[in-house]
């Protein structure tokens, strides 16, 4: 059994930062894509940075330049840096891994940015 733990969130002010972690625990063989997505209230849960297994990153346009999404394959932990926050960053992070041979998500961590 695979379960993904996610750390980090809170509340923090227009432009300030916070860093989050995931990391991923039980019966391990590989871990492809990790990946970060947000669900604000009212609207639907979207993709804010995904890593591959080789390093290659990609991210939502609204948050490009600003966060920055790493991992550490030896701790099977993803990580999204978050700086110069804006209150529309508000939302619910998920993490979300394909650890062979399926998908699992994370509990879902709030990041309150106020203005």
């Amino acid at each position: 059994q695979v379960q993904l733990v996610e750390s980090g969130g809170g509340l923090v002010q227009a432009g300030g930062s916070l860093r989050l972690s995931c990391a991923a625990s039980g019966t391990i063989f590989r871990v492809n894509a990790m990946s970060w997505y947000r669900q604000a209230p009212g609207k639907e849960r979207e993709l804010v940075a995904r890593i591959s297994s080789g390093g290659i990153t990609n991210y939502l346009d609204a948050v490009k330049g600003r966060f920055t999404i790493s991992r550490d394959n030896a701790k099977n932990t993803v990580y999204l840096q978050m700086n110069s926050l804006k209150p529309e960053d508000t939302a619910v992070y998920y993490c979300q891994m394909y650890i062979f041979p399926g998908d699992y998500w994370g509990q879902g961590t709030q990041v309150t940015v106020s203005s």
